[in-house]
């Protein structure tokens, strides 16, 4: 879980969980109140014990390594890849592209790749 995330999760599970005295300080509750009031403040502990349980996807990510691969092409339009492409959001764990294909292109707006694409 992203770090904003757990952030959200966080305050919306300590809002949940503090809100909950107020129905009960409000008025005399009747049932239902008292059975919403508690699933209110049960999830809200819940959430707060998940959000606080989860590591951090960023920080937690390991490495990996593509080695040997083979020939990639891409004609027409197209993208091959014979590395690593993959979102730079998508966390920071290291990269290592080793002995990578030939990667080749032919046409308007192809691309090929035989390192590491961030895109």
């Amino acid at each position: 879980m992203s770090r904003g995330r757990k952030i959200t999760v966080i305050v919306v599970a300590v809002v949940l969980t503090a809100s909950t005295p107020f129905f009960w300080l409000l008025d005399d509750p009747d049932t239902g109140q008292l059975v919403a009031a508690s699933v209110q403040g049960a999830t809200g502990v819940a959430a707060l014990v998940w959000a606080l349980l989860q590591s951090s996807a960023s920080h937690s990510q390991r490495g990996f390594v593509v080695a040997d691969t083979g020939r990639a092409e891409a004609t027409g339009g197209g993208r091959a890849s014979s590395g690593v492409r993959r979102p730079r959001e998508a966390g920071n764990g290291s990269i290592r592209v080793e002995r990578t294909g030939d990667a080749t292109s032919d046409g308007t707006g192809s691309n090929a790749n035989s390192g590491i694409d961030f895109s």
